[in-house]
């Protein structure tokens, strides 16, 4: 274990005090839950006063500390943007899809402790846990070593190289993380109407909550049509930029084959959806 440790401390460029936060970061609720399983009472009782189990609590704080340091990064990086930019900036940086890549680029996966049931299901590889136990990592590098580390760690991997190509699509125009407008806009320049976001479910605890919307085409007669894509997300706002972005994604790879007037006629005529998913 302390190789294993050594070899992701020297990625994370810090070196634990209290190796016990590290692994605690590492470990996926599957693990835990496996544990708890085995345990006596008495166990049970002790690992909740030593604070082990898994990595949930870590994540939500290394959530908030992820956003301060790029919030602050940003800020004080360009002081030419508005509000406006440096949310949009931000919002690309903490992604979880930008969090999955920062957690593959420092071989996060193959440090991940799960249960043997999950060791075979491909979680090691799963987007959303990889960026999950990253930002759980950045709340036991917090805990241990305040805020200098995650400001090196995020600087190196999290800012990077991807600042400056951000920087440069928001100069080009780009929607940049703003995709519900560039939804909006791509479907009224097709004449196809206007996207409506809907709310499947929730889930999770009161302090992890994920969302699903579905963004539908709304008929002429203002009822919602078929689906266009769904999203997920930790608030409704976050789910519905993702549901507006898989849809333009979609969308776009359409138009490329078919063209922009027929894959919408063939939308609104056949009734099929682009989601990709049972309706």
């Amino acid at each position: 274990m302390e190789a294993v440790l050594g070899e992701l401390e020297v990625a994370l460029g810090h070196r634990f005090a209290r190796s016990e936060l590290l692994v605690r970061a590492l470990t996926h609720r599957s693990l835990a839950n496996e544990r708890a399983g085995h345990e006596t009472e008495l166990e049970s009782l002790q690992a909740e006063a030593e604070g082990t189990g898994d990595n949930e609590r870590l994540e939500f704080l290394g959530d908030a500390v992820l956003g301060l340091v790029v919030a602050e990064a940003l800020f004080l990086l360009h002081p030419e943007w508005h509000e406006g930019e440096l949310t949009r900036v931000r919002s690309q940086l903490v992604s979880r899809q930008h969090m999955a890549e920062v957690g593959v680029a420092i071989g996060l996966g193959r440090h991940l402790l799960l249960s043997r049931g999950e060791e075979k299901g491909g979680l090691r590889r799963k987007s959303t846990v990889l960026s999950n136990t990253m930002e759980a990592v950045l709340g036991a590098l917090f805990l241990d070593g305040g805020m200098e580390p995650v400001r090196a760690f995020v600087r190196r991997w999290v800012m990077g190289e991807a600042v400056e190509q951000l920087a440069e699509e928001l100069r080009a125009g780009a929607a940049l993380g703003n995709f519900k407008s560039a939804l909006q806009e791509h479907l009224q320049a097709a004449g196809a109407g206007a996207p409506v976001y809907r709310l499947k479910s929730e889930s999770g605890p009161d302090h992890h909550k994920r969302f699903l919307v579905e963004v539908r085409l709304k008929t002429a007669d203002g009822a919602p049509g078929k689906s266009l894509a769904r999203g997920m997300g930790g608030s409704k706002k976050i789910a519905e930029q993702d549901a507006a972005q898989r849809a333009l994604e979609r969308l776009q790879a359409a138009e490329q084959k078919v063209g922009v007037k027929a894959i919408f006629e063939a939308e609104i005529e056949s009734g099929d959806s682009l989601s990709g998913e049972e309706e």
